[in-house]
This record gives structure tokens, C-alpha cells and sequence, in this order.
């Protein structure tokens, strides 16, 4: 056993009910299970953010790991995280990786800065790299979109739906809110010479919103992709449900997949359901049973999991491992990571036998989570999401087995 997985082993004993410990991960290897090599990279280049979303589980929610971080990732650590990400390309012959330049905001990390990162990260990763960003838009601007169509820097947007939608929760740190400026930023990105470096947008459900009107604003700033997420809720700290609707979410995402019908937009959560109803994989982890290829270094160097985990509780994402001094491999020996990749074997009892597994997969790991129980529990969204695959694959016209 290394040296970083008796100390992740330490770290995790009292404080993280993971469904396996540290044995069972070492059990399942001598068993011939193999980790997923990571594919995707989240670096948090600014801990920040210049808007106070009321539903943001990085800072209004269990985990507030980010009060005791700098705010702005160091060039120490940047190129720690690049070679540790290269070393780990070498160690598994991969191909092809991304990288996610992350925050808070990551365009208050700087536009020069930005540019100095991507340059260092095509150098330095001795293989294909798509580098990508998430922004809540508010700062996107001709500047830095010159900077991002020569740096090959693609672009994902959040935006919630129509004017009074978005601003009823993604307003500024003064209480103002941020659509206007946006709105300004998506019509950059939607110019014809931006449009190479445009990702599509992320939009959070809110089952109070109008659906088919939150998908055609959506639709009318010209994304190649939009995809709809759950808010980031589990059985301690239940979403948001207006009264008498038991499947507002599932009831919401059906009148905007009738509506949308196949294009001209793609959706992701739409494709994944159809995708996998259909015998294949999904690309995200809101469905399906594929193992997560994701890690995410810290302002301060920390290695994590993903940012969602902190609305579970304190130091969820937490695996004890440092870019400084510890290879990314060194992540496979951590518990939560090998749930996230070991498919069915991590469903709670009464997901094994479920119908629509195979689809669902449980839905996203955070959401299962219910305190004292951990995360082999069935998703806060079971009847939703089993309402919406039902409905997808009637809509289908087929009867394909989950």
C-alpha cells in the first residue's frame, strides 16, 4: 500500500461514508478490476466569483473548502498540475485529454494569464488537448474571445433560461442581475468567428420556470449544445419541489424534450437517455453507468473530485492527494474514486434490480447521498428520472430493455 493511500485511508476512516473503504478498493483490483485512466482535467484557476448564485454548491452550500483557499491559482502550481496530467498521459498511452479551466470565474484569472496557461498546457502534454471553459459570461468580451480563438480555448456559457428566470438566482454580489451582460457575451460568442471556440450553454432546471420558454431563449443565442442539470440536491438537503408536483423535474424535462423533438440544438441529457435506451454509452454523469474520468486540482494545488460533491457535506471532494507531490494515479486508491467507476457494483440494493438502471445509473453519484447512509442510496431524483426515461423511450417508438 503507498505511502498517499494509507494517508487518504486515515483521512477518510472517521469523516467520508463512501460505500467501499480503502480494502474493498483493493479487494476489487486483485479481483482483475481496473481504474479508468483520468481523461478529463478541471483546473480552478480563480476560487472566486463575481456573481452570488443562490443555488451554487461551491459556495452556498455543505463545503465551504474554498473559505481557507488563495484565491488565484499559483504558475507553481499550474505547471505541477500540467506535468502530473502529462505524466499520466505517458503512464497510460492515452490520446487525447481535455482540460477545464475552471472556477469561481476563471475570467478573472486574467486574459494574459489565460493565454499564458493554454500555451503551457498545449506544450506540455505530449498528446491531444482540448482545452475548455466554463463562464458564467458576465466578463466575455472581443478581448479575450481573440484570445480564445488563437488559443483554441472552447467556451460553455451558464444561463438560466429567460431574463426573469436567470435573474432570480444568478444575480451579482450588490443584489443586481447578470442577464444583460450575459445576454452581451452570448452574441459575441454567436458572431461567425467565434463560432469555433462556442461550447453551448449550461442551463440549472428550476421547475418554476417556464420550460419551453427557458429552451427557446436558450436556443435563440445559437448554441452548438445546451445541457440541463439537476440542481445539486440529495436526501439531507432535498431540491426544491412546488407543491403537489412528485416529478416537477422529470414533469419539466418532458415538455421541453416533446418540444425540442430532435434538433436543431443538441441536448445532451437528451441524447445520453436516447443514447443509451438504444444500447450505448452517455457522455456525462447525470445518466447512465460509465465510469468517471474526471479529476479537479484546487486553487492551492489540492486533488479532487468533482466540484458537485461538495453539496453533500465538508470535505466530500476531498482525497488527501496534492499536486505537488503526488502522481495523479495515486488518485485510483481512493474509495470515492473507484465508487465512481465500478458502474452497478456502487447502486444501492434497490437500484441493482431496477428497470431502467441501465439507463439511469443511478443518476449523479451527489445526488444519492444521504447522511449516515453515504452514497449507495438511490438518486434524490429516482421518480424522475425513471418517469423521463419511460418517456423517452415511448417517445422512441420502441422497446429497447433497460
Amino acid at each position: 500500500m503507498t505511502d498517499s493511500a494509507t494517508a487518504i485511508r486515515a483521512a477518510h476512516r472517521d469523516s467520508a461514508p463512501w460505500p467501499y473503504d480503502l480494502l474493498d478498493v483493493l479487494e476489487l483490483r486483485a479481483r482483475g478490476w481496473r481504474p479508468t485512466p483520468f481523461r478529463e482535467l478541471v483546473l480552478k484557476v480563480h476560487q472566486r466569483c463575481n456573481l452570488a448564485c443562490d443555488y451554487c454548491y461551491v459556495y452556498e452550500q455543505a463545503d465551504q473548502s474554498w473559505r481557507d483557499r488563495p484565491a488565484v491559482m499559483s504558475p507553481e502550481t499550474r505547471r505541477a498540475a500540467i506535468d502530473r496530467l502529462a505524466r499520466h498521459v505517458r503512464a497510460h498511452d492515452l490520446t487525447a485529454v481535455r482540460v477545464i479551466l475552471h472556477g469561481g470565474e476563471p475570467l478573472l484569472y486574467g486574459t494574459a494569464r489565460l493565454a499564458e496557461l493554454a500555451a503551457e498546457i498545449r506544450a506540455g502534454i505530449p498528446c491531444s488537448v482540448d482545452i475548455g471553459m466554463q463562464t458564467n459570461g458576465v466578463r466575455l468580451d472581443e478581448a479575450f474571445l481573440d484570445v480564445a480563438r488563437k488559443s483554441g480555448i472552447r467556451i460553455g456559457v451558464s444561463l438560466d433560461g429567460t431574463e426573469k428566470a436567470h435573474d432570480r438566482h444568478r444575480r451579482t454580489r450588490r443584489g443586481a442581475g447578470s442577464f444583460a451582460a450575459v445576454s452581451h457575451g452570448l452574441r459575441l460568442l454567436n458572431r461567425p468567428e467565434n463560432r469555433p471556440v462556442y461550447a453551448g450553454i449550461l442551463c440549472t432546471v428550476s421547475p418554476d420556470a417556464d420550460p419551453i420558454g427557458t429552451y427557446d431563449q436558450l436556443a435563440a443565442f445559437g448554441p452548438p449544445a445546451v445541457d440541463f442539470l439537476l440542481p445539486h440536491a440529495n436526501w439531507a438537503h432535498p431540491p426544491h419541489r412546488p407543491a403537489g408536483a412528485g416529478t416537477a423535474y422529470a414533469d419539466w424535462l418532458i415538455a421541453v424534450f416533446d418540444h425540442w423533438n430532435g434538433g436543431p440544438v443538441r441536448v445532451r441529457i437528451f441524447e445520453d437517455i436516447m443514447r443509451l435506451l438504444l444500447g450505448g454509452g452517455g457522455r456525462g454523469e447525470q445518466v447512465g453507468l460509465g465510469p468517471s474520468a474526471v479529476l479537479v486540482v484546487e486553487t492551492d494545488g489540492a486533488i479532487e473530485q468533482v466540484d458537485a460533491l461538495k453539496s453533500a457535506y465538508h470535505g466530500a471532494a476531498a482525497t488527501g492527494l496534492h499536486v505537488l507531490r503526488d502522481d495523479l494515479d495515486a488518485a485510483f486508491d481512493d474509495p470515492g474514486v473507484a465508487a465512481r467507476q465500478i458502474g452497478m457494483l456502487a447502486l444501492a440494493d434497490s437500484c441493482r434490480s431496477c428497470r431502467v438502471r441501465r439507463v439511469c445509473g443511478g443518476g449523479h453519484y451527489a445526488h444519492r447521498y444521504r447522511a449516515g447512509a453515504g452514497f449507495r442510496e438511490p438518486s434524490v431524483y429516482c421518480r424522475d428520472l425513471a418517469v423521463l426515461v419511460d418517456h423517452v423511450r415511448t417517445r422512441m417508438g420502441r422497446r429497447v430493455g433497460a
